[in-house]
């Protein structure tokens, strides 16, 4: 249960963001108290950050869930064995790993990402064809060492991750399975508010395939460059942009134009490259043993947080998609009666309602109301409730309308 009355929350809105906080919307997440800065690309979720970031997590679980992905928690420790199996332990070879010393000797990491230790899980239990398919996925706090951590919680050594992996006896159950990712990200994007303008983007391969893909917002302050064509239906990452890619895809360079976007999510198909080094193996139909191909599937959980507030936030402030919104709608009362209606109102929603019960002046709650970005700013006053209405008041498009209080009930309860 989420209750949130202002004048009970240790929260309070900034007027300034840290001298050294760039990105408008870490600004705006500060000020607001969805988050507190602790260094460069650290950062805490308060309890309204808190609220959206589950309100994320929930979307892209009932996605997962519906293509049968099984939720698991593993540790952020990492045994120095696994990955130096598939030689990925050495800071030469992967440059961004947190390390730690064990008083009693020896080395752990802080994961970077998890195809190792899932695949050691995961041999332990599949052993056969019959087991397979498999889905497994976590949401979960990853640690990068950043060289230049920026854009807020856009870019960050502390991140949370929603990593998704998937295990097949053939290519071609992979291909399948890769092609249901792909709808449910569709899926995901919409749902999130982000669906008109973030695109399946061809991107590098590396030791995998040719090609991976990423999924990419077009955002003025993304770190990619990204080219489309006119139709936006091939989208290519400038990593990516070479002759015999386009003429793969089957478009020219003249027909592309470009733009900066944010990188909101990847899928990759990685066939071999983690089960065969650590020895997931399994019995077939002809009792031979084979490797298992495999698949991986992230999206930065708390990063598409920070370009949703980055794609959504005018200059008075954050503007949350209603799907993610921590709460519905901002209360405000003015004078006995309105405050007499406001206090029975959010007794009977406050899952839903921020209430703004502070004894500040009306201007001050509107301002944080703006700032904060709740969906809808509902104002109960003597004034209104004179002509038998409240004031609803549409944060995304300034709109304001005077109702009556039981369209705020069919408001809250949609």
């Amino acid at each position: 249960m989420y209750i949130m009355r202002l004048s009970k929350s240790f929260i309070k809105t900034l007027r300034d963001a840290p001298k050294d906080e760039t990105a408008r919307s870490a600004g705006y997440l500060i000020r607001a108290g969805y988050i507190y800065k602790e260094m460069a690309g650290v950062y805490d979720y308060l309890p309204l950050g808190l609220k959206v970031i589950e309100n994320i997590k929930a979307i892209i679980r009932d996605e997962i869930n519906k293509i049968g992905g099984q939720e698991v928690l593993m540790s952020a420790l990492q045994n120095p064995e696994l990955w130096q199996k598939t030689d990925r332990w050495d800071d030469q070879k992967v440059d961004i790993w947190f390390k730690t010393e064990l008083s009693a000797g020896g080395e752990l990491g802080l994961a970077p990402t998890h195809e190792e230790p899932i695949t050691n899980l995961v041999k332990t239990y599949v052993k056969s064809y019959k087991d397979l398919p498999l889905a497994v996925y976590q949401f979960q706090t990853k640690f990068r060492n950043e060289l230049r951590a920026k854009s807020g919680i856009m870019r960050t050594r502390e991140f949370i991750m929603k990593d998704l992996y998937s295990f097949h006896t053939s290519e071609e159950d992979l291909d399948r399975y890769y092609h249901e990712v792909e709808g449910a990200y569709a899926r995901i994007y919409d749902r999130l508010g982000l669906g008109d303008d973030t695109y399946e983007t061809f991107a590098s391969g590396g030791v995998f395939s040719k090609y991976s893909h990423e999924y990419q917002t077009f955002i003025p302050v993304g770190e990619d460059t990204v080219y489309y064509n006119a139709d936006r239906s091939k989208v290519l990452n400038e990593e990516v942009l070479q002759d015999d890619v386009l003429a793969d895809l089957g478009v020219k360079r003249e027909e592309l134009e470009s733009t900066r976007a944010a990188e909101v999510g990847n899928i990759f198909k990685l066939k071999f490259k983690y089960s065969e080094p650590l020895g997931l193996k399994i019995s077939s139909k002809n009792n031979e043993m084979q490797n298992v191909y495999m698949g991986c599937y992230g999206i930065g959980v708390s990063r598409v947080m920070g370009v949703i507030a980055e794609k959504f936030c005018d200059d008075k402030g954050l503007v949350w998609p209603a799907s993610i919104a921590p709460f519905k709608c901002y209360l405000i009362a003015i004078g006995d009666e309105g405050t007499k209606l406001a206090e029975q109102i959010y007794a009977a929603h406050e899952n839903d309602i921020i209430f703004d019960d502070r004894a500040a002046r009306p201007g001050e709650k509107f301002a944080d109301a703006d700032l904060m970005g709740i969906p809808y700013r509902v104002v109960i006053s003597d004034k209104t409730l004179s002509e038998n209405a409240i004031e609803v008041t549409n944060r995304k498009t300034g709109e304001s309308k005077l109702v009556p209080a039981s369209e705020l009930e069919k408001l809250l309860t949609d």
